[in-house]
């Protein structure tokens, strides 16, 4: 017996004595019908505490008194009028219909509050699944909420895939099982149907087996130990029920997402991967078969060539073996730098030296001496991958020199932000539509090519090389932005952070300080 049930049982042992404490004091100053009166109220509040039994036997005890204390002769359970013995009677009759009316509605009203209470636990339940990221990792929280509507103990298996407890994919279990318990959610989740007690099957099992049911698969399921001694279980089997359904298609719904985002993944690699495929094919064969028809002619004809030509045609195969080898960078590290556990090789790194560097590898090109750097003095030292910093300059420049004109400067300047080292490369080209601004860093994506490709550049080109350019800026935790000039064309900015954000382990090798 909980301290409500205690509470009440003594409030109603306190009210019969109020009551006749008032009836003697009453007494004879009344007559016997109002004094009645007051052993009705008396009865209808002990209904409200008592249990039913209990309450029509106190109500029968209480007219006995009533008898043997007021009506005349008193002291005796012997009645002299009929009109005593008919008050007796219905004084009887209508305590314990009222003591029965009262016991009903509080009947309803607990079950009123026991429905509400489940409907609460439904819709917090729900609250919580629905937010849920992982649904597997709320074993735990499924269990106490069955826990609390049985006062049961209670054993959860959560699957994060398909299959059963006894197939070793049980990944989430709360509570404690047996062997037999074991066997018996393995049967429940193969069958996908309740087992054991209030099911329909196996009844004569004292526990209960709920699956936790998606659509059209079963994904865990539940114990409820000692259900079937329950005293609602038959009205409580539905609503815990409920509660694993809801758990069931939450799971249901994560493995939908997690698949679904797997296929989405795949087919979008196989996507990539085919563009890539077509890309390299289409652009490789322009400057291989440069390559190619140059090597033959020096090969066959090259003793009757004459050195200007011969030399043009070497400069032809420099320049597409060049174009050969950037291509392949830039391919190679953009599937590099996509891998979650990139690695860089990071050091402390001088601005100026990585400037003068990129400045004099663009100027082995013809064109590049159309290139014009400036570095802001005293700038700290970068802490930062070289040959992939490098490789993000390379690419901006090739970019600006080829969509600009032959005879329009490129600037390429170092600066300093706050807390950011901003590697800048303009050029005054036709600049780049609104529209494109963002899509230019996607892959394979060159933009309205008619528009603002150089002639020299005929089209060619993949469009992976500003993809790798913003990656190289991420994976170092910067950022690539491109801002339209006023004059026309356009500045690329790299932001790189100036804090040592990436440090390696500690060596024995003393790092320098910026």
């Amino acid at each position: 017996m909980n301290r409500q049930h205690v509470t009440h049982a003594l409030l109603a042992l306190v009210a019969w004595p109020i009551t006749f404490a008032v009836m003697f004091v009453l007494d004879g100053r009344v007559d016997l019908a109002n004094l009645a009166m007051l052993l009705v109220l008396a009865s209808a509040l002990s209904a409200l505490w008592l249990p039913g039994w209990l309450s029509w036997l106190a109500s029968a005890l209480a007219v006995l008194a009533f008898n043997w204390f007021m009506v005349p002769p008193k002291f005796t359970f012997t009645v002299d009028l009929h009109q005593n013995a008919l008050l007796l009677t219905a004084l009887l009759l209508v305590n314990w219909i009222i003591a029965g009316l009262v016991i009903r509605q509080r009947r309803l009203a607990e079950a009123a509050q026991t429905a509400a209470q489940r409907e609460a636990r439904l819709r917090q339940w729900g609250d919580t699944l629905r937010d849920a990221s992982d649904p597997a990792a709320h074993a735990v929280a499924l269990q106490a909420a069955l826990q609390e509507a049985t006062g049961s103990p209670v054993a959860v298996s959560v699957l994060r895939t398909l299959g059963s407890p006894s197939d070793g994919r049980v990944t989430v279990q709360a509570g404690e099982l047996l062997d037999t318990q074991s066997e018996g959610l393995a049967l429940c989740v193969r069958e996908g149907k309740a087992l054991g007690a209030g099911s329909g099957r196996y009844d004569n099992l004292s526990d209960a087996y709920l699956p936790l049911r998606g659509r059209g698969v079963t994904l865990g399921a539940a114990l409820i130990v000692g259900l079937a001694r329950h005293p609602q279980m038959s009205e409580l089997c539905p609503h815990l029920q409920a509660l694993c359904d809801q758990m069931g298609s939450a799971l249901h719904r994560s493995l939908m997402a997690e698949q679904e985002q797997l296929a989405r993944e795949q087919a979008q690699m196989q996507a990539t991967r085919n563009a890539l495929l077509a890309a390299i094919s289409h652009d490789y064969r322009t400057p291989l078969a440069t390559i190619m028809g140059a090597a033959s002619a020096l090969q066959e004809q090259g003793d009757r060539m004459g050195g200007a030509q011969r030399q043009r045609l070497a400069a032809g195969i420099v320049e597409e073996s060049e174009r050969l080898a950037r291509l392949t960078d830039n391919t190679l590290q953009l599937a590099r730098l996509d891998t979650p556990s990139v690695a860089l090789r990071c050091d402390w790194e001088s601005a100026e030296e990585i400037a003068g560097a990129a400045l004099q590898r663009i100027r082995r090109r013809p064109e590049g001496k159309r290139v014009q750097a400036w570095v802001e003095p005293d700038l700290p030292l970068l802490w930062c991958d070289a040959l992939l910093v490098s490789q993000l300059l390379d690419n901006l420049l090739d970019n600006a020199l080829k969509y600009s004109p032959a005879d329009a400067p490129v600037e390429l300047d170092f600066t300093r932000d706050g807390a950011h080292l901003v590697l800048a490369v303009s050029d005054l080209g036709p600049g780049i539509p609104p529209a494109w601004r963002e899509k230019v860093f996607e892959l394979f994506q060159r933009g309205d090519a008619g528009a603002t490709a150089h002639p020299a550049d005929g089209g060619r080109g993949v469009g992976v090389g500003l993809a790798v350019c913003r990656a190289i800026a991420r994976v170092h935790k910067g950022e690539l932005l491109l801002h339209p000039r006023g004059e026309g064309g356009c500045r690329f900015e790299c932001r790189l952070p100036l804090a040592g954000y990436m440090r390696p382990p500690a060596t024995d090798v003393k790092e320098p300080s910026p």
